[in-house]
């Protein structure tokens, strides 16, 4: 994997992140793989003695450990060696403020996903993101897979024919009995987490996974969401159906409740000619079966596979990548744009990445998952 640079690393800046988070530290090894960026300023805690003391940790300048975003930003925004980029890796309900500033003051984001707490929210970023023409990264860091690129690329060309059926699941078993975490406090508050709880942690994967391999055009949605742990405010299962544009029917499963899981991310698409099945724990492989044929394993970067799939490849066939490599595509892709953006450039059309678009999708399909299920699961247009 190659990329069209200048000499100079994008300078990062980082709100969220600090000691005793997990994304944050995801996001950071991500930055640096490809080599396009160099973390130089941080708010990495709203608490300030550990914002203090978290950057520190990881080596930033003194006089570049903020206490707070609104600091970061502001100081960022005077300095003649301003960051290009900032990553928001906060819990959701900051995402908004965060990047709202972000981008009124000039700033390109990266921000995980859910987008936003509310769609209101979402649509006041997708006309800001509009108005200010800057980056905005989503990191749905599943499309970043090299094998799930393979797989969009060969349902555009028409390797499966018209899509029937689209089935995606996402178990994972550390929801089962009542945790207490700093990551599953915030991820079951609605105040910080937003209405979903499961569906918008890892039902939004399933979502943004399955229009991004099919292209589809979700037209409804029909969920039943459960919350199974006593006491717990938000849903930690989901199951549900979707009707798409043109006929094609899905299924989607997220669950935190379900033993055995860790992180059981699958999706299988089939079509008139052939279907594909992908399984993030075995990533490098995809699974092709057309129809009344024998079944193919094309592997990443092995025989079969296309030019989208190679381009976001580092290591020979054999050697696998996975997550924290997915996240790096992202801000390859993210490199890209912002070199593209800062030297008044077209973006080459290979490149692509989850936008605020899919951002606001993101939440409109949350928010349909929840109305639906509250009225006690009904079919619910998207």
């Amino acid at each position: 994997m190659t990329l069209n640079t200048d000499n100079a690393r994008l300078r990062l800046g980082m709100v969220g992140g600090g000691q005793g988070a997990f994304i944050g530290a995801v996001h950071r090894m991500a930055a640096r793989i490809d080599d396009q960026f160099e973390l130089v300023a941080g708010a990495l805690s709203a608490d300030p003695a550990r914002a203090q003391s978290s950057g520190a940790a990881i080596g930033l300048a003194p006089d570049r450990i903020y206490d707070g975003y609104e600091q970061m930003l502001e100081r960022e925004a005077a300095r003649a060696d301003r960051i290009d980029a900032v990553a928001i890796v906060t819990p959701n309900h900051l995402h908004f403020p965060v990047a709202r500033r972000a981008l009124e003051l000039g700033f390109h984001v990266i921000c995980d996903k859910p987008m936003t707490l509310t769609t209101a929210e979402a649509e006041a970023l997708v006309a800001l993101q509009a108005q200010t023409g800057l980056v905005f990264v989503l990191t749905h860091n599943y499309t970043g897979y090299p094998m799930v690129r393979q797989a969009r690329a060969m349902v555009e060309a028409g390797e499966l024919g018209a899509l029937r059926v689209v089935q995606v699941e996402y178990p994972q078993e550390w929801l089962t009995q009542a945790v207490e975490s700093k990551q599953a406090e915030w991820r079951t508050d609605p105040s910080r987490s937003g209405a979903g709880g499961c569906i918008g942690d890892i039902g939004t994967h399933c979502f943004q996974l399955a229009r991004y391999v099919t292209g589809l055009t979700p037209e409804a949605i029909l969920a039943d969401l459960s919350s199974f742990v006593p006491g717990r405010k938000l849903d930690d299962n989901v199951n549900m159906l979707l009707r798409f544009v043109g006929g094609a029917r899905g299924m989607l499963w997220a669950s935190q409740v379900a033993p055995g899981h860790d992180n059981g991310l699958k999706l299988r698409v089939y079509g008139e000619k052939a279907g594909l099945e992908w399984v993030q724990a075995t990533p490098n492989d995809l699974i092709f079966t057309p129809y009344a044929a024998p079944k193919q394993i094309i592997a990443r970067n092995g025989g079969g596979t296309l030019p989208a799939a190679r381009r976001v490849t580092r290591v020979p066939a054999g050697h696998p990548e996975g997550y924290v490599e997915g996240f790096s595509t992202l801000y390859g892709e993210a490199a890209r744009a912002i070199r593209a953006h800062k030297a008044g450039q077209a973006l080459d059309p290979a490149v692509h990445y989850p936008t605020v678009a899919d951002g606001l999708e993101g939440m409109r399909f949350i928010a349909a998952a929840v109305a639906s299920s509250a009225a006690g699961g009904v079919w619910t247009a998207l």
